[in-house]
């Protein structure tokens, strides 16, 4: 069976994670905070409980923005160390280009969408949910942010040798699988499609 690392789980479980749901899959939860009962507790920026070499692949929703810029770096350091040496990462967070076209609309506190938390508007997904930071939980203050290019570029400057992707701006996020190991362009988009949306 793979091994993968769910990175900043929360609350969720591989349920419903497309290309990671199946018995194929052996999930590992990982979480900085406690209360989302994580398999291992740490942060991104400080993975060494986990062993390097150790997983098949990385699956990461919604927490890469929640470092410093002069973080992600070290973050993506770690995902390259834990995972085998054919491992790969799947990334998603918010595209802060679709946002910011929002922002110029005058829309900061508009909603833009239905989450199971609430109505999301650019501010949230600028600097981070205003219900869950109000209510004390501070983990989920966003400390930067990406387009694209800037993803992809993060992961390449990691040593990560391959990237496919893209933006859903109806969606107001971005999606991304990198390869640790020299892959194939098409090979690589047509695996990667397996776990994009």
């Amino acid at each position: 069976m793979k091994k993968f690392l769910h990175v900043g789980c929360g609350p969720q479980t591989k349920s419903g994670l497309k290309g990671f749901s199946s018995d194929d899959w052996q999930e590992i939860r990982f979480d900085i905070d406690q209360n989302a009962n994580p398999d291992i507790l740490g942060t991104l920026v400080d993975m060494t409980a986990v062993s390097s070499d150790s997983y098949d692949a990385i699956f990461s929703s919604h927490n890469i923005e929640h470092v410093f810029p002069h973080e992600v770096p070290l973050a993506l350091a770690e995902f390259y160390r834990v995972l085998k040496p054919d491992g790969f990462v799947v990334i998603t967070c918010p595209d802060l280009q679709a946002v910011c076209e929002a922002v110029v609309e005058d829309k900061l506190l508009e909603p833009l969408y239905e989450s199971p938390a609430g109505p999301i508007s650019p501010i949230d997904i600028l600097y981070g949910h205003r219900g869950y930071i109000e209510r004390g939980n501070h983990y989920m203050a966003h400390k930067c942010g990406f387009t694209y290019s800037a993803l992809g570029g993060a992961f390449l400057s990691s040593g990560f040798k391959e990237i496919f992707g893209g933006r859903r701006p109806d969606a107001f996020d971005l999606w991304l699988v990198a390869f640790k190991a020299d892959t194939n362009p098409e090979k690589a988009k047509i695996f990667a499609m397996n776990f994009l949306p």
